[in-house]
């Protein structure tokens, strides 16, 4: 396997994910497009849709490999909120996709062998190894060290790519267009922590380019905020983190004359 394909591919994932929710694009070029806009004007990151066009197929939709530059992937890290690539590898998305994928191997491999009794699978030999084992445990323990029920974070010390113990970040602020996960006892004055909701912290989302609002496009798709003559639009229904003001879905004449392109 190329190096570090696995993290690669969640990567891609990601920034995928997060490009889809960040736009009222739906199709997979139109969401890519706008990607590199907001890569371009956001973060100063220079990377044609077509460039991760091209690593999304190859790696993610044909489970292959395509050579990416290091500079990239810090790039795209950047984007997730982490350092470099070598701060996403070792942040708890990558701990989950191992142990998910090491779960997915382990029910393949019990499947193929349903005569296999539990004591000749623990004291005999077997390609699984300590890996699978650990696996196993998780898998009929509703893999505890994730989380527990929807929408909760396990109260368990979660575990680094490494081994090293890391505290799970159970708590969330507000960074300007979206929320980002943090840990409940980062005392930085300027974070405003609140309890960690999945919900918001993958769909809510104030979106950067206005101008790419339309009525076709944002129509009912959409929720704005009005303060002192200034209006941001969201991704999803609730509260304007900056301004404390509950939303209102998007009509028509909000869009026309708030959104688009304006008129000098």
């Amino acid at each position: 396997m190329s190096k570090f394909l696995p993290e690669r591919k969640k990567l891609l994932e990601d920034v995928y994910e997060k490009a889809s929710s960040e736009t009222t694009e739906k199709s997979f070029s139109g969401i890519l497009k706008n990607l590199e806009i907001v890569l371009r004007d956001e973060y100063k990151i220079t990377l044609s849709y077509k460039t991760f066009e091209n690593y999304y197929k190859a790696i993610v939709k044909e489970e292959g490999d395509y050579p990416t530059k290091p500079l990239v992937l810090d790039d795209l890290s950047r984007y997730l909120g982490f350092d470099s690539f070598r701060d996403y590898c070792s942040g708890w998305k990558s701990f989950e996709y191992k142990i998910n994928q090491a779960i997915s191997k382990l029910a393949i491999t019990i499947i193929n062998k349903p005569l296999l009794q539990m004591p000749e699978f623990i004291t005999k030999k077997s390609s699984i190894g300590i890996v699978g084992i650990v696996a196993m445990m998780l898998f009929f323990t509703g893999n505890a060290f994730l989380s527990n029920k929807k929408g909760e974070v396990s109260n368990n010390i979660g575990l680094g790519i490494f081994g090293e113990a890391k505290p799970e970040k159970k708590c969330m602020y507000w960074d300007k267009f979206e929320y980002k996960l943090a840990d409940c006892e980062d005392d930085r004055p300027y974070l405003d922590l609140q309890p960690v909701n999945f919900k918001l912290l993958k769909y809510f989302k104030k979106i950067k380019r206005k101008d790419t609002l339309t009525v076709d496009n944002a129509l009912g798709k959409t929720w704005y905020s009005k303060y002192n003559g200034n209006v941001e639009f969201f991704t999803m229904d609730g509260v304007d983190p900056d301004t404390g003001k509950e939303l209102d879905q998007s009509s028509s004449h909000m869009i026309l004359k708030y959104a688009g392109v304006q008129d000098e």
